[in-house]
Formats: structure tokens, C-alpha cells, sequence
């Protein structure tokens, strides 16, 4: 088992910059597959990107594609989201998750047994 704290979320104006940091508990962080999703209000949760147990592969959504990069150290237990140039529509609460079972990189969120409580991130206009 594996618990998850986000942070790093906030306001920032269209066209900046921010970076989300993800820390899990135990041991056994590097047994995990980790993704990021995010929920806006009254939509549904997406897959944002993920990064294999090891690091070595990465998956983007198309809208987040060449803005957003995933990584992570093992060392530190901790995944990251750097993203640039925000764009107001990428406003939502973000979460991080763990994937136990995955072979490479997961999208669909029933793949993902372990959440964190949510950051939110506010692009404005």
C-alpha cells in the first residue's frame, strides 16, 4: 500500500508555468507505475501523463502533448508535472495515483489503485 500527497498546485495567469510534486509512502514507491489525472468541474477525471515504474516511458494526453513532462526519482519517493505554458482550460483539481499491476504506462482510471487527496491548479486569462 501506498499513500500519496500532492502539492505545488495554485493561481497562475495563461501562459505561465507551474510544477506538481507527488511523495509516497514506503518502501516500495519504485514497485509503482504513477500517472496524473485531473478533474474539472462537472467533467469527468482524465488522464493527464504517466511514467513507467523504472522512468524510462512516458505517455501524454494529446491536450497537455509538448506543455506538460512527467518524472520522477525513485530516491525520493516522488513523481513530478512540470507544466508550461497553461492555458486556461487546463484549470482543474490534479491528482496523482499509483499503478501496481500496469506493464508500461495506464490510462484509464480504474487501472489506478491508489489516490492522492487532489492540488488545485487555476489558469487564468
Amino acid at each position: 500500500q501506498v499513500q500519496l500527497v500532492e502539492s505545488g498546485g495554485g493561481l497562475v495567469q495563461a501562459g505561465g508555468s507551474l510544477r506538481l510534486s507527488c511523495t509516497g509512502s514506503g518502501r516500495t514507491f519504485s514497485y509503482y507505475a504513477m500517472a496524473w489525472f485531473r478533474q474539472a468541474p462537472g467533467k469527468e477525471r482524465e488522464f493527464v501523463a504517466g511514467i513507467s515504474r523504472s522512468g524510462g516511458s512516458t505517455f501524454y494526453a494529446d491536450s497537455v502533448k509538448g506543455r506538460f513532462t512527467i518524472s520522477r526519482d525513485n530516491a525520493k519517493n516522488t513523481v513530478y508535472l512540470q507544466m508550461n505554458s497553461l492555458k486556461p482550460e487546463d484549470t482543474a483539481v490534479y491528482y496523482c495515483a499509483a499503478d501496481r499491476n500496469g506493464v508500461g504506462v495506464r490510462t484509464g482510471v480504474r487501472a489506478y489503485e491508489y489516490w492522492g487527496q487532489g492540488t488545485q491548479v487555476t489558469v487564468s486569462s
